[in-house]
Order: structure tokens, then C-alpha cells, then sequence
């Protein structure tokens, strides 16, 4: 396959980026600032956790690179591409300003965009469904310490291999796709989304908020979800042809058809996850149990 990075900028019809959370020390912003300086898009769609304001409630982290994606982003809104910002449940009080525009970001609670062949996608983030998702074990477990600290063991180890030139993996996206209950709740996460759109006669949607990139066609519905930029660095784009893909921006070597999947791991690294996702298991099993006693 040909390298699509050998030429910058990379040019697109449509991008869309949503989970990023700056503002916490899990952002990946200089993955996501290298991106942005990469790529020429006529429209760019923020699709929720833009800005973590839940995380900076407990504790104020913002890096001189956390202004620099704020100012990239205001950048391409003020030179031809067309900004929309769809707040998400960690940049809630921004929905407060639904309908306004903010150096020529446009905020909407939901947006619809139509791709080069016709297609109309619904844009949302899809924090609106958590209510009709009872996994109380889950959400529990991924709002918890649990997962903060799996996003620091991801730091910590995707630090270590940096040194010895190794790619970007993510250790906690693995260790949580060997949870049965977070596989579980992502699959009922996708239906539900798409059912939503269905009804409202769209061809497809657009969301994030699960952190699990991911591109699937069914029966001429499409279902995108954009993925995060604190596990997996990955973005839709519409191509100048209308073609969607997934872009997983932290291993250049591949434009990936399902950025979530096609990251590669050495043998013993492999097995040390798998050692940990068992102990994680084990700890959700066990919460699991206590709660159900009482």
C-alpha cells in the first residue's frame, strides 16, 4: 500500500476528531496538533470531549501544546473550512451556547453532513444513550480510578517504547477489549446509536464518546464512530472521492480501515498485557459479585 503520508498537506472533504479531552494529562495533543498541521479539510466536525472541563474541575493541567491544538483548530475556522463543535458530556456546559458561534466555531448539539455521493450522516456524540445502557458494572469500571489507571500504565509504557524506536500501542485499549463486559455494553452502544439515526432517515451517523474507533456498513447504513485521542489517535476522514476511512494518526505506516485493530505488538509485550487484562478481569468480575451480595 502507498505511504499517504509521503505528501503534505493531506487533503479532505471532511474530518472528524472527538474525545481528545485536553485539559487532561491523558491527551495525546502533540499526536493530535501534528495532525492537524498535516491535513486541508473544507469541513471539521468536533464531535464531543473537545475539552475535558471534568478533569480541570479537579485539577487545572493545560500545557503550552493544549493552546497550541486550540489555536490550530481556530486557524483552519478562520481560513476556509467550515468548524462545528459538538459538545459532548465532558464539555457539557459548552451545549449551554448551542446555536452560537465562537471565532467561527459553530456549536450545535447535533449536525448532519451530506458526503460527496448524498449521504446524510447524523453528528453526535452519544453520551445521549447512556441512560438506556444499563451496565452498571461498566460504567462503573470505566468511570472510575481503574481506568485513569490504565491510561497512565499507557503513557508509561508507550514512553518506554518510544525509546527503543518502537510504534505507538495501546495497552489500554487491548486490555479492555479483552473485557467481556466492555465489549458487551460497546456492541449495545453501536446499535442503539444506529437505530437512532435510522429513524430519523439518515444513511448514517457519526459519533465517539466510547473511545473504540470503528467504520462497519450494513444494509447501506454506515456506522462511524472517530475513535479518541487518549488511547487511539484516530479520525474519520471523507476523501476528496467520498470515501470514508479511518486514519490512525500515532503509527503513520498505516490508513486504516478500522484504526482500532491493526496495531501491532512484539510476542513478550503481547503476553505481559494479556497478564494484566486477566488481573482487570478478575477485579471487574469480583466488584461485580460484591455488588449483587449487597
Amino acid at each position: 500500500m502507498a505511504n499517504v503520508y509521503a505528501m503534505r498537506p493531506l487533503k479532505f472533504r471532511a474530518v472528524w476528531i472527538s474525545d481528545v479531552h485536553l485539559g487532561s494529562r491523558a491527551c495525546k495533543a502533540d499526536f493530535l496538533l501534528d495532525f492537524l498541521l498535516s491535513v486541508q479539510t473544507e469541513h471539521l466536525y468536533l464531535v464531543g470531549d473537545i475539552i475535558d472541563m471534568r478533569a480541570m474541575r479537579r485539577g487545572l493541567y493545560w500545557p503550552q501544546i493544549h493552546n497550541n491544538v486550540i489555536r490550530a483548530i481556530l486557524g483552519k475556522a478562520k481560513h476556509d473550512t467550515r468548524v462545528v463543535y459538538v459538545p459532548g458530556n465532558h464539555d457539557e456546559p459548552v451545549r449551554e451556547h448551542v446555536g452560537e458561534v465562537f471565532g467561527n466555531v459553530d456549536i450545535q448539539r447535533s449536525a448532519v453532513h451530506e458526503t460527496l455521493d448524498g449521504k446524510k450522516l447524523l453528528v453526535m456524540h452519544g453520551d445521549e444513550f447512556d441512560g438506556m445502557l444499563q451496565c452498571p458494572r461498566l460504567m462503573a469500571w470505566v468511570g472510575s480510578l481503574s481506568y485513569d489507571l490504565l491510561l497512565h500504565l499507557n503513557g508509561v509504557y508507550n514512553a518506554w517504547r518510544r525509546r527503543f524506536n518502537k510504534p505507538y500501542w495501546s495497552l489500554s485499549s487491548f486490555i479492555k477489549s479483552k473485557v467481556g463486559n466492555a465489549n458487551r455494553h460497546i456492541g449495545m452502544f453501536e446499535s442503539v446509536v444506529a437505530d437512532y439515526a435510522r429513524k430519523r432517515g439518515m444513511d448514517g451517523v457519526v459519533c465517539g464518546h466510547i473511545h473504540k474507533p470503528r467504520l462497519t456498513r450494513q444494509d447501506g447504513f454506515v456506522y462511524c464512530n472517530d475513535g479518541d485521542w487518549v488511547e487511539h489517535c484516530s479520525a474519520l476522514v471523507e476523501r476528496l472521492d467520498g470515501t470514508l476511512s479511518l486514519i490512525h494518526w500515532a503509527d503513520r505506516e498505516y490508513s486504516l480501515g478500522d484504526a482500532g485493530d491493526r496495531q501491532t505488538v512484539d510476542g513478550a509485550d503481547r503476553r505481559a498485557a494479556n497478564g494484566l487484562a486477566s488481573k482487570v478481569r478478575a477485579c471487574c468480575d469480583d466488584a461485580g459479585r460484591k455488588k449483587v451480595g449487597g
